[in-house]
């Protein structure tokens, strides 16, 4: 049953970051006047904010990642880089009707330790040390880490700044993996960070696994799984490779031959989540699974949890600021996408101008779609009161998953079944209504397995 299934939707599919998802977002220029009026009408209803900081340099190429990213060995980038991200927040500082609360912090990359820790602090003293801002007592600030370049001294001072969640890279634990994948990482450091980190006090270790890897077996995955076993990472997030050269030809480094695909692909992923199960790990939302202990499988338990740009959360602000080359910001109602070019993202900042390129303005429409797929992404159920035409041509595009037991149709509710689970995407699917309307005509979407 099971591998008939994986034969029928392993489709491309989008993952549903974001509703509508970016290549259906109609702004190819966002006016600044437009995002700022969202900006202040989202501040409005709520004036906790999450903060999203995008730091894009890399010292080397790794060839599965999908990242907007920067190669190079120069750490001059790094002060001009930072007081730029300074000065696009106090633009935003400029722009809100009062004092942010920011409740959640999140760096992402690129690779965040690829800064020095002294100008990792610089900038948390300009982001948080604010006398414009305040700090509420209960917070879920976090950064992602390569294992290879963080030193103590990254995770303490981050610490000193109310960091309490740490997100290693590791990817797989295999060295021939990592060798086709150009990530040096000794399994070491792995450890080192992971121990170093809970010596610090932080609370929530989170472990990022990739299956479908080049030369990825099953064997691979009983091996990550016997190590996250011991090493008993809080969180892990663990996902599928997605095989995109057309969009990032460093995984040309390989070819499809390389890869597991179908049946293949999918029993990696079936193992994974039996020895995760076994190990005491709840599976929270899309490819992500926490201990009982942890603050996201609390979330998902009480019916809070949350997904935006920057993952699974356990808390919802109306406002998400994206600071920093890419970074894309949330204001419920519309969407707003910085300068990709690091060049562009600086030029624009020095005529004190928002960094803003493309972005979108959410429909009455879209609003109600987004908060169904919110809904099944985090809750796996969606419910309404109303119906529309847009709805019910979405519930009869599901019903074929649901004579396939994937979903649950009731008189006013969808569930998602244990079966259906990992094909959340193509459920997903059935309520993309851009997508129906517009099918794309070249790829543009990783394969849902």
């Amino acid at each position: 049953m099971k591998k008939t299934l994986i034969k029928k939707y392993n489709v491309p599919v989008p993952r549903y970051t974001s509703y509508p998802t970016v290549p259906y977002w109609e702004q190819d220029v966002l006016p600044p006047q437009d995002w700022s009026t969202h900006v202040r009408e989202a501040f409005k209803v709520d004036p906790a904010i999450s903060l999203y900081i995008h730091l894009p340099y890399c010292e080397r190429m790794c060839t599965f990642c999908g990242c907007h990213k920067r190669i190079t060995k120069n750490h001059q980038v790094e002060q001009p880089y930072i007081q730029a991200l300074l000065k696009e927040w106090e633009l935003y500082l400029d722009l809100l009707p009062g004092r942010p609360t920011i409740r959640e912090v999140h760096l992402g990359g690129g690779t965040p330790t690829f800064f020095q820790p002294e100008h990792l602090g610089n900038l948390m003293e300009g982001l948080l040390h604010n006398d414009r801002v305040d700090i509420p007592s209960e917070v879920a600030f976090g950064f992602e880490v390569h294992p290879a370049s963080t030193r103590k001294a990254h995770l303490e001072v981050l610490r000193s700044f109310g960091f309490r969640r740490v997100s290693i890279g590791v990817q797989d634990f295999s060295p021939t993996i990592l060798a086709m994948i150009n990530r040096h990482q000794p399994y070491e450091d792995v450890v080192r960070v992971t121990e170093q980190a809970r010596a610090l006090g932080y609370n929530s270790i989170n472990y990022d696994l990739v299956f479908g890897l080049p030369q990825q077996t099953q064997a691979h995955i009983r091996e990550n799984m016997r190590q996250v076993a011991q090493l008993r990472p809080d969180r892990l997030a663990f996902y599928s490779y997605a095989h995109v050269p057309w969009i990032k030809p460093g995984q040309r480094a390989y070819s499809e031959a390389d890869l597991p695909t179908g049946d293949a692909k999918r029993a990696l992923y079936e193992l994974g989540l039996e020895l995760l199960e076994d190990n005491g790990y709840g599976e929270i939302g899309m490819d992500h699974f926490a201990l009982p202990t942890d603050a996201l499988y609390q979330a998902r338990e009480a019916g809070q949890l949350h997904r935006n740009f920057m993952g699974y959360t356990p808390f919802h602000t109306q406002l998400q600021i994206g600071l920093g080359a890419s970074a894309i910001s949330d204001s419920w109602t519309c969407f707003s996408q910085n300068e990709k070019r690091i060049e562009d993202y600086l030029a624009r900042l020095q005529q004190n101008e928002l960094p803003l390129t493309r972005g979108h303005l959410l429909t009455s429409e879209d609003l109600v779609i987004r908060q169904h797929i919110l809904d099944l992404m985090c809750r796996g159920r969606m419910t309404w009161e109303i119906s529309n035409p847009v709805l019910q041509a979405s519930l009869d595009r599901l019903r074929p998953l649901a004579a396939d037991g994937l979903v649950e149709i009731r008189e006013r509710t969808v569930e998602v079944t244990g079966l259906g689970a990992p094909f959340i995407r193509n459920i997903c699917q059935a309520f993309d209504a851009r997508l129906w309307h517009r099918k794309p005509t070249t790829p543009i979407f990783s394969q849902a397995v």
